[in-house]
């Protein structure tokens, strides 16, 4: 890992990038790994950890699909985190490799579109960066303080990686999902794994996102409570209303997110 710290966060010290090599996947990309105040404060405290996928439309403006346009993932979990309504959590930014981000972040081959290296994308995660992030930060490394999000497809190989690994991860984001995938292949992956792994779950769509999108998160959450999960305990599911699948739709929804997978208390 060579480290590179961008321009417009120089000033932060508890923000760095870092190019990241992978023995599993071909493509290098970047991680982005933003600290909470408190982890400066208090060097002895271990925290939570947040991976992210598509880590460029996270922080930096100048890095984001849409020029401008992120999550403003640090400045909400820092507002979160000082107020007392989170508690104060690492997040990691896994950049996407343009590219090959649709066949990274797809657990099955489509016939018409491809894809399908998920699993290879979850090896990374799991065998390469996490202990690598466990060993470079005060992290509190097991799966019950480690959280797995992303939207988009991002949502799809979150909820994948989540019911592959349990253990590893045990809160998922899954935010404006693509289950369309594989002909929602990605539900029977939900409905046959057994036994139902514990994970503190928040789902969500935009109702301008499409019917048909709606329909599936629907879908899902049906699924998802007849497998035992518990609306308002360790699911959440929120439709929001007129909300459309972009990085301001997202970013206006973060701080629900982190309030319900990290809470303080």
């Amino acid at each position: 890992m060579t480290e590179h710290t961008a321009d417009e966060l120089d000033s932060n010290p508890r923000y760095s990038v870092r190019k990241f090599h992978s023995e599993i996947l071909p493509d290098d990309r970047m991680i982005s790994v933003y600290l909470p105040p408190q982890y400066l404060e208090d060097e002895e405290r271990r925290f939570p950890v947040f991976y992210l996928h598509d880590g460029q439309n996270l922080f930096d403006g100048r890095t984001s699909y849409i020029a401008g346009r992120t999550w403003n993932a640090h400045t909400t979990a820092d507002e979160l985190s000082l107020n007392g309504e989170i508690e104060p959590v690492i997040l990691v930014g896994v950049a996407n490799t343009g590219l090959r981000r649709m066949a990274e972040y797809t657990p099955t081959r489509d016939l018409k579109m491809g894809g399908g290296e998920g699993r290879k994308y979850g090896r990374l995660l799991v065998e390469e960066l996490k202990p690598l992030i466990d060993r470079s930060y005060r992290t509190l490394a097991d799966g019950k303080n480690t959280g797995l999000g992303g939207s988009s497809l991002g949502g799809l190989i979150s909820l994948y990686l989540g019911f592959s690994y349990p253990e590893v991860f045990g809160k998922l984001a899954v935010i404006s999902p693509s289950l369309w995938w594989d002909q929602r292949s990605i539900l029977q992956v939900i409905e046959r794994t057994d036994p139902k792994p514990e994970l503190r779950l928040w789902l969500d769509i935009g109702t301008a996102e499409g019917v048909r999108h709606v329909r599936d998160t629907d879908m899902l959450e049906r699924v998802l409570l007849n497998r035992g999960w518990r609306a308002g305990k360790d699911l959440i599911y929120e439709k929001v209303d007129g909300a459309v699948h972009d990085e301001n739709a997202w970013s206006k929804r973060f701080g629900d997110v982190l309030r319900f997978l990290f809470p303080s208390g």
